[in-house]
């Protein structure tokens, strides 16, 4: 099962295993990691899920949605890594991956 480590904007670090086929959301949710609310149950409606994801994991991401792209404009500190974990799903290439948060959903 691939391990994903969430840390927050303090730095604690939340490493969780998670199934193949979960969304990073769904992930966070039943670790109770902090800072990820999933507030609309992860149908891209409400970037409470929005987390940061390093540049060189892309390759095994699946692009931005406009519906993700859109949502994400609405957030505090969107960056060029800016993701919502409700939409990426685990897979075995994304084990070791780690997942930022931001400040404002802490």
């Amino acid at each position: 099962m691939p391990k994903i480590v969430f840390v927050d904007h303090l730095g604690q670090r939340y490493e969780t295993e998670a199934p193949v086929g979960r969304n990073l959301m769904q992930v966070a949710l039943d670790n109770a990691v902090p800072g990820i609310l999933g507030d609309c149950g992860g149908a891209c409606s409400c970037a409470t899920c929005h987390a940061y994801i390093d540049l060189a994991w892309s390759a095994h991401l699946p692009d931005k949605s406009a519906t993700e792209t859109f949502m994400l404009e609405a957030v505090l500190d969107e960056r060029p890594t800016s993701r919502l974990c409700c939409q990426i799903k685990v897979q075995p290439a994304l084990d070791g991956l780690c997942v930022e948060l931001p400040a404002e959903q802490a």
